[in-house]
């Protein structure tokens, strides 16, 4: 973002906000004070302002607008597989088709990359890394299909491992394709996570990969956690689904990431 080269006044302020909100998604505080050239507490009152008017919603350390509110993610994992289930298992079928025979794949923590699982059975000589304890499972009916789990400290909530000891064992293993999940993400912070134990595991995959997708849908788009793994022009592609903006999908390509779009009911690129 370019700084503004002169004084707004209040509503032209709160325009420019929402402007800005309506390119990234999701902002934070600082990032608008440094953009508007005003103090911390301008901009509070005027995220104030326009929270108090139902066009934004504040995040912890930012804003975005409230359109992207959505509901509330459970955290418990049986919940979460339930919740948006057509765009994660479209999600999930759209990105296995890069998946090609001989191969080494990361599979990231969460219900979108199990998903993916349902369609490598017709790989030869795969091999699957990773920390996920429900994708091992899984592939226990695919036994022409190699796994490596990282092994390390066991979150129960999502069913993987995380930490130190899983990310060292990814470091020692080189990997074509990482399907990074995230339950957060946005243009500006790019994809965060809640837990200092998992942007560790996302990074050694990160670094020992060869290309990465993240997969996410679009319920996910413009929130934000408090870590940060990733920003999204560090990505090779996008996978998610129709209901992300054109907007934001032009934006992500404008950074030189790919993004394929999978049709609800349909399956396909875009």
């Amino acid at each position: 973002m370019n700084q503004t080269a002169r004084p707004l006044i209040p509503e032209q302020r709160h325009q420019e906000i929402l402007r800005l909100l309506r390119r990234e998604g999701v902002l934070s505080i600082r990032s608008l004070t440094d953009y508007m050239n005003v103090s911390h507490m301008t901009v509070r009152r005027d995220v104030a302002a326009l929270e108090n008017s139902g066009q934004v919603v504040s995040v912890q350390g930012g804003v975005r607008l409230a359109e992207w509110t959505g509901q509330a993610l459970p955290r418990q994992r049986e919940f979460r597989a339930q919740l948006e289930l057509p765009r994660k298992q479209a999600i999930a079928q759209l990105a296995a088709r890069v998946i090609e025979d001989d191969m080494v794949v990361f599979l990231d923590a969460g219900t979108t990359c199990q998903s993916v699982v349902a369609h490598l059975g017709a790989r030869k000589n795969l091999t699957v890394v990773t920390n996920n304890f429900h994708v091992v499972t899984s592939l226990f009916t695919h036994p022409h299909i190699q796994v490596i789990h990282t092994g390390g400290a066991v979150d129960p909530s999502s069913g993987s491992s995380e930490g130190r000891i899983a990310a060292d064992a990814i470091k020692g293993v080189n990997i074509d394709l990482f399907f990074l999940s995230t339950g957060t993400w946005n243009m500006y912070q790019g994809v965060t996570t809640p837990k200092m134990d998992k942007v560790e595991v996302k990074l050694a995959a990160l670094q020992a990969s060869t290309s990465c997708f993240l997969l996410a849908d679009s319920t996910k788009f413009g929130t934000v956690s408090k870590f940060q793994v990733t920003a999204i022009e560090k990505l090779d592609a996008v996978v998610t689904d129709e209901q992300l903006p054109q907007e934001m999908q032009e934006n992500i390509r404008d950074l030189g990431v790919a993004v394929h779009v999978a049709r609800l009911g349909k399956r396909s690129f875009s």
